[in-house]
């Protein structure tokens, strides 16, 4: 079913609250204060039971100048507006702030009601519908019907139901959006239910018993129980005035400008993106810096104002700007905004949020305005795209995609489908649903390409290097599912080989100088004739310049012509394989051997002979039983 709500707006004094309560029977003024002054100084909401069947929300505003801060609060949500014109005094400052207001929040529907008429002859009625006609000719109520009544006789009262009864008609079907969201416009307890909060749902749907977070404390309830209109409900949806009375929720913790929404669906943000539009009736230039009122849903926020490419905004002006809240808040991409003066207050434009949730901008920054005006204008894909570069080397994980694009799951999943095989976009960790954009994937890869490469030029003994010493030395990589995905992605290409914790180029061969060559050719020489009783490397390490014997050594193991014993203990190959082969024989006659046995067998001392047969139990030929060793069963 339709859900319309209807929002009045005027000049104090103008009757519209009398005219609700002639409508609907609901006197909106309910604090005592209101009742001594006769002025609304708070939101009043009524409903009415229309003839086609359907039920109006209805919020009363409040008209003074004083009070414009709470006329924003409750503008938020509404279908329709109701604009409120004493036949006695005509078009008056007010009123054209109201209707100001309501072109910045892009409410596109409603009517003219002139109240007061039994205080004024015909003729002058004309005079003011004319005055009124030429006034609006330029705004979204231009061809709005014009309501002639009298609250206090109730004349035209039936003719304006039965307006408001064709117009709901014109009205199309709210979007009902992904996410729950009621922004908090009163807070109040009750005996024998504790909290409770009221408010316009402005998008998605809740039920008794759902949990939600209270933004931006980011505060988790429990739906008690839910009102619409006075009447306990089990769900509510977009487009109603909604009562909900929160499960062990103290009243303190909430205000007006705080959001009820689904639980963890929103994030609180200090700064926000936005499409500036700076009023013709705007008293002065804006600045750059400027101090502002900032009104989104039921908030107001003094903020700082960023023209991100200009100086000044001349009145009538647009551009983006960068908001910057002294408090935090919560919105959505698409949502409106007004904004105010600092002082003197008044209502100098508004628009709409690019990004809920940016990182602090530079001014004049390349790029900025083509990235502003992609989220002003972009299709979803494109919006998505852009996103996920924002989020760098980083990325951006699919649930946090659906909050700043606000797009729905199944939306969002149908879009990442076309960009994901188009390669726009990669999910390189399908645990978190993280994506990355081709150009930093691109960056990070070839980052760590050039950081193996610089690695083996420095280093050209070296096998490689490795894989977490490679990750510390990326700046794009860190990102520990990032550089494995990476890693995976190159070894699969064949672009690197990885052996077990080392990573090398896949062409990377190590090649000697003339002076390293003849390094290792002493090197062999020392071992080849010592055989089985070889010196300890730190004693050879000394007559080699620098680190070359080290690495040449390291060069001579990888090759596998050295075979490292123990810590700083190796020997030539051939001598190990020959008495390999010379310990199988034994074995394969004897059946096992001891270690003075082994001692024997090779000729040299405990020193040499204990390190050779630990050597062989590790490499899996022997294994030891009690105090003798046996071929191990292969």
């Amino acid at each position: 079913m339709k859900q319309i709500i209807l929002g009045t707006a005027g000049h104090i004094d103008h009757g519209k609250t009398s005219l609700i309560k002639a409508l609907t029977g609901i006197d909106t003024d309910r604090l005592k204060e209101e009742k001594e002054r006769g002025i609304t100084i708070e939101l009043g909401f009524a409903h009415l039971d229309l003839p086609g069947g359907k039920r109006l929300g209805i919020v009363d505003v409040p008209g003074h100048e004083k009070f414009v801060k709470n006329m924003v609060a409750g503008a938020t949500g509404i279908d329709l507006v109701a604009l409120v014109i004493a036949a006695d005094e005509g078009v008056m400052p007010q009123t054209r702030e109201h209707l100001e207001i309501c072109k910045i929040l892009k409410v596109r529907h409603g009517l003219v009601v002139l109240t007061k008429i039994d205080m004024v002859d015909d003729d002058w009625i004309e005079l003011v519908k004319e005055d009124v006609t030429e006034y609006l000719s330029e705004t979204f109520l231009a061809d709005a019907p014009i309501v002639e009544v009298s609250s206090v006789s109730g004349q035209g009262i039936k003719e304006m139901v039965q307006v408001l009864d064709e117009l709901v008609l014109e009205i199309p079907e709210r979007d009902l959006g992904h996410v729950f969201r009621l922004p908090i416009d009163r807070v109040f307890s009750m005996k024998g239910f504790g909290t409770v909060i009221t408010g316009t749902s402005i998008s998605g749907k809740i039920q008794t018993g759902n949990e939600v977070t209270i933004y931006p404390k980011e505060i988790v309830s429990k739906i008690r129980g839910i009102q619409v209109h006075n009447k306990e409900v089990n769900e509510v949806r977009a487009g109603l005035r909604t009562a909900v009375n929160l499960q062990g929720m103290e009243r303190a913790v909430m205000s007006r400008g705080n959001v009820l929404a689904t639980k963890d669906s929103l994030r609180p943000t200090y700064m926000v993106d936005v499409r500036l539009d700076l009023l013709k009736s705007a008293p002065r230039k804006l600045k750059n810096r400027a101090k502002a009122r900032f009104h989104a849903g039921t908030a107001e926020i003094i903020s700082t104002v960023v023209l991100l490419d200009r100086d000044l905004l001349e009145p009538g002006e647009e551009c983006f700007a960068q908001i910057r809240l002294d408090e935090p808040t919560t919105v959505l991409k698409g949502d409106r905004y007004v904004l105010r003066s600092y002082s003197p207050v008044r209502t100098i434009g508004g628009g709409e949020i690019l990004n809920a949730l940016p990182k602090k901008m530079k001014r004049f920054a390349k790029n900025a305005s083509s990235e502003m005006e992609l989220l002003h204008e972009g299709k979803l894909n494109e919006t998505i795209e852009l996103f996920v570069s924002f989020g760098r080397f980083h990325g951006v994980e699919e649930v946090e995609l659906s909050f700043l694009t606000n797009t729905s799951k199944k939306k969002l999943d149908d879009a990442l489908k076309v960009l994901k095989a188009q390669k726009r976009v990669t999910q390189y960790d399908k645990e978190r649903g993280a994506l990355i954009h081709p150009d930093f994937l691109k960056k990070a890869r070839d980052e760590i390409v050039g950081t193996i490469d610089k690695y083996h030029k420095n280093f050209p003994l070296k096998a490689g290097l490795l894989k977490e010493e490679l990750r510390s030395r990326t700046t794009g990589a860190r990102n520990l599912k990032l550089f494995n995905f990476l890693v995976n992605q190159l070894f699969h290409e064949g672009v690197i080989v990885q052996d077990k914790e080392v990573v090398h180029l896949k062409d990377h061969r190590v090649t000697l100088a003339q002076d390293q060559e003849k390094t290792k050719q002493q090197i062999e020489k020392t071992y080849l004739k010592s055989g089985l009783q070889p010196p300890y490397f730190k004693e050879l390490k000394e007559k080699f310049p620098g680190n070359t014997g080290a690495d040449v050594l390291e060069v001579m193991v990888k090759e596998g012509l050295l075979l490292k014993v123990k810590e700083d203990l190796f020997f030539h190959s051939k001598a190990v394989g020959d008495l390999k082969k010379r310990l199988i024989d034994f074995l394969q006659k004897n059946g096992e051997i001891t270690t003075p046995q082994f001692k024997d067998l090779t000729g040299v001392s405990r020193k040499y002979t204990i390190p050779l047969i630990e050597y062989f139990d590790l490499n899996q030929l022997t294994v030891r039983v009690g105090d003798s060793r046996v071929l191990r069963d292969r």
